[in-house]
């Protein structure tokens, strides 16, 4: 039977031994881990800065280092608990055995785990997508606010969180990779001169180009591409803008409201729904007397009895 001594002495001899080295390895994990980050940050700035300011290679950047640091700090705990385990006499090769034979089983048996892990690396490889982008993800849309592997994260602008699994993903549209373009459809009334409506909105759009405050996300000038469609009550004239990434809404709404205060002020109508009905040449309308007139005209001759009694006597 052992004694309080003898198993001090144990416990000290193991302390000394397995337990420095399990202590050691706890350590330079922590150690690795935060070298890593540090360093994934430091190529991080390096890249960003290579890529001379442009918006969207940081983003693809951002989103590609964030993966690694993932990775990386995932692979490193699993190796130190794999060391720790084998400090403390576990026998850790049943363990990698039996993690090659589960590795086989969720080949088959987790199959659309598989699917979004392999749709996920694709759509990094082939950068679709990435964080801060806009997105339409199987009709959904909302920013791009963390990329794995295994799911795509998106935010609306009502800022409800969305998670699609990648395999899941069917179709992709980004609103917002390399440039931006807002469209917009302008009604103005029949009744207006569509090329001096057209002459208004390229100077509205000259204007808008000059302002320091929106000229450095304007892209290409306003284009007018002309008359669109004949709607029920209005022409459609077609006008669109290119922008940088994300801010084709900022300049679309101040667009937007010069285009009304410009139609205001020179008298432009844009019109609301309405609906004329003619009748054509060989349908004319009837002749309509008001009930209102026809009391008039009885009062009046109410008021004369005399004078109508001498017409009928003559």
């Amino acid at each position: 039977m052992f004694s309080w001594e003898d198993l001090m002495s144990v416990f000290l001899s193991w302390l000394m031994t397995s337990g420095l080295r399990i202590l050691v390895v706890v350590i330079a994990a922590f150690i690795l881990v935060r070298l890593l980050a540090a360093a994934l940050k430091k190529l991080e700035l390096v890249l960003t800065g290579k890529t001379g300011g442009s918006l969207e290679q940081e983003k693809r950047v951002r989103t590609l280092v964030g993966l690694i640091r993932k990775i990386a700090w995932i692979g490193s705990i699993v190796v130190a608990i794999v060391i720790i385990l084998s400090e403390l006499g576990v026998d850790i090769k049943p363990i990698i055995t039996a993690a090659g034979i589960g590795g086989l089983a969720l080949g088959f048996g987790a199959q659309s785990l598989v699917r979004d892990l392999i749709s996920g690396f694709f759509m990094l490889l082939e950068d679709q997508i990435r964080v801060g982008d806009v997105v339409v993800l199987n009709g959904t849309a909302g920013e791009v606010v963390d990329m794995n592997l295994r799911t795509t994260v998106l935010r609306d602008l009502s800022g409800v969180v969305h998670i699609f699994p990648n395999g899941n993903i069917n179709s992709v549209s980004n609103m917002t990779k390399d440039w931006s373009r807002y469209v917009i459809d302008v009604g103005v009334a029949y009744k207006e001169d569509v090329d001096y409506v057209m002459e208004v909105l390229r100077k509205i759009g000259a204007e808008l180009s000059g302002d320091p405050e929106f000229s450095q996300y304007i892209l290409k000038p306003l284009e007018v591409l002309g008359v669109d469609n004949f709607g029920p009550s209005e022409v459609v004239i077609k006008v669109m803008i290119t922008t940088v990434p994300l801010k084709q809404w900022f300049v679309g709404r101040e667009l937007r409201r010069r285009i009304k205060k410009t139609f205001d002020e020179l008298g432009i109508e844009i019109p609301f729904p309405h609906t004329t009905i003619y009748w054509g040449e060989a349908s004319r309308p009837f002749s309509v007397r008001f009930a209102q007139k026809d009391e008039q005209a009885n009062k009046k001759e109410k008021k004369s009895p005399g004078k109508k009694g001498e017409a009928l006597e003559s």
